[in-house]
């Protein structure tokens, strides 16, 4: 992509009503747009990365053996009134009557409307284990929407529900999905921590939220500093194994991490003091083991080996797709903008040519591109006629990881030099040389 035909209107100025970093670097970055309160539009460079880090999501879900469907974002009200939760929810549900008088809602989770598909067509215990997600627009009517997509209040999350014939099933269901989460976060440069949480509206006897550590986070977590040197890693895990999933969960549950709802001042205290740690956190993340609470209050039911009737055990798993965009620039900025990590950046490398006209330049930087692209890699080619601290501080404010910067002086001497955006290290070396070496930092992600 060249710039002079892209369209990223970045700002000079932060806006006047942005409050944390995430927000105020989105909008400067030219990533989104306030539709209304809590409401974005996502311009092509959000857009973008955001269509990343779905991909990710999708790639770990279907790597663990779940099922990708896609359900409507309007909801019966009968079927949370056949719940319970119709009532119960409160005012972040946005209710809604069509013109035949039918109530309806605009979905804030799935539960019921993924209970009711199972039910009409899931007999026996032979079709089990199931587990069915999606990637969908949600709406919850916040009181104060703010922090941009940190807490809006239309949302991309996805939303899986798992259908097991036992409880030692559906347990394992929960296992795998912590995980699958744990590769999920590493692989968009994010340290996640599970922290035992409260269930809240959704309920269930099991529940870990996964916590991004983030000065600007909404939660308070107490935590033992241990837990920071795990490292999921590139480890090959078998899904299907009850053992292994069991043995992951135990190393990433077992030391004291919990939100505020659930802390234990108490247990806290037994962690030696140097280990004992309190922050702010950013949720990205919540799984939940519910057992039969909906299969029972909407008749969800298989017929066992024994040829009788029993309720499925189930579980409900969520990722918060567009805040963990924020998250990400909220764990990862400086001063001049956002770093992003290689797995979600929306380009892989900046190409920047210092004297946009000269034959060489142009030349140079043109084949840069192109060898870019015929390696399956997207940069972005600042090809405008702006002064080159303009291009450098637009590089810096939207983050690429690598930058190629292209001048006469330095193809003199037929070298071109590489930038880490993270670092600050620049290397000069030879055209070709700089495009092996981003072709090299990419072949992992």
């Amino acid at each position: 992509m060249r710039l002079s035909r892209y369209f990223l209107p970045v700002l000079k100025e932060t806006p006047s009503e942005a409050q944390i970093v995430s927000h105020r670097l989105m909008l400067r970055a030219g990533m989104i747009k306030q539709a209304q309160a809590g409401i974005y539009s996502w311009l092509p460079l959000g857009f973008k990365v955001l269509k990343k880090i779905e991909n990710i999501v999708h790639e770990e879900q279907q790597r663990a053996g779940h099922i990708p469907l896609l359900m409507p974002t309007l909801q019966s009200a009968d079927l949370w009134r056949e719940s319970g939760r119709y009532e119960a929810y409160g005012e972040e549900m946005l209710r809604i009557t069509d013109r035949q008088g039918r109530d309806m809602l605009y979905g804030p989770t799935n539960e019921e409307l993924i209970t009711d598909i199972f039910r009409s067509f899931v007999r026996s215990y032979k079709d089990l284990p199931l587990t069915l997600y999606h990637i969908q627009w949600k709406f919850r009517d916040e009181i104060r929407p703010r922090f941009g997509v940190m807490r809006g209040r239309e949302f991309l999350m996805k939303d899986g529900y798992n259908f097991d014939l036992t409880k030692e099933d559906a347990l394992h269901a929960y296992n795998r999905h912590l995980v699958s989460y744990l590769r999920t976060y590493e692989r968009m440069g994010l340290q996640a921590i599970p922290m035992r949480a409260d269930g809240g509206p959704i309920g269930g006897d099991y529940t870990h939220e996964f916590l991004v550590l983030a000065e600007t986070g909404e939660s308070e977590v107490f935590y033992d500093s241990e837990i920071t040197d795990l490292k999921f890693g590139t480890r090959d895990i078998d899904f299907d194994s009850v053992e292994e999933c069991q043995s992951v969960l135990e190393e990433f549950t077992s030391r004291y991490a919990r939100t505020d709802e659930t802390h234990d001042e108490a247990l806290f205290n037994q962690i030696p003091e140097e280990r004992r740690r309190s922050a702010r956190g950013i949720e990205v993340g919540q799984i939940f083991y519910f057992g039969t609470k909906y299969s029972d209050a909407m008749n969800a039911v298989v017929q066992d080996q024994s040829g009788a009737q029993v309720p499925v055990h189930m579980g409900s798993h969520g990722i918060g797709v567009s805040r963990l965009l924020g998250a990400i620039i909220e764990a990862s900025h400086d001063d001049k903008g956002i770093i992003w990590p290689e797995g979600v950046t929306p380009f892989h490398c900046g190409i920047v040519n210092l004297k946009q006209g000269d034959a060489e330049a142009d030349a140079a930087c043109e084949a840069i591109y192109l060898d870019l692209v015929k390696s399956g890699l997207e940069p972005l080619y600042d090809d405008t006629n702006e002064r080159a601290g303009g291009k450098f501080a637009t590089m810096d404010l939207i983050g690429l990881p690598w930058r190629i910067t292209v001048g006469p002086r330095g193809l003199k001497n037929g070298v071109v030099e590489l930038t880490s955006r993270r670092t600050g290290e620049s290397e000069e070396m030879p055209p070709e040389q700089a495009v092996e070496r981003i072709r090299q930092i990419y072949a992992n992600h």
